[in-house]
């Protein structure tokens, strides 16, 4: 992480005005807000974003976005599995 500091730092620096980049004030802030707020925080906002989409999407997105993440899911545990048995047929 000492690495990941000295190049923002240096980053910085090299900025023609020497202003903050938007990488390293979103890091910054969110590591304040980490600070200054506990789980139950976390948790509420979470759980209004949750109530936010729901009234702004319908059960066919949902049917959407879940069939990705279960394709997604599926297809990197195909994907290691294959090379795992790839690697096994090739020491034969």
């Amino acid at each position: 992480m000492a690495n990941s500091n000295s190049n923002n730092n240096s980053n910085n620096s090299n900025n023609s005005n020497n202003k903050m980049s938007y990488e390293e004030a979103g890091r910054k802030g969110g590591e304040q807000t980490a600070k200054n707020h506990d789980k139950e925080f976390y948790q509420e906002i979470g759980e209004k974003g949750g109530e936010a989409t729901s009234e702004n999407h319908d059960k066919k997105f949902y049917q959407e976005i879940g069939a990705k993440g279960g394709s997604q899911s599926s297809n990197s545990s195909n994907s290691n599995n294959s090379n795992s048995s790839n690697k096994s047929n090739s020491n034969k």
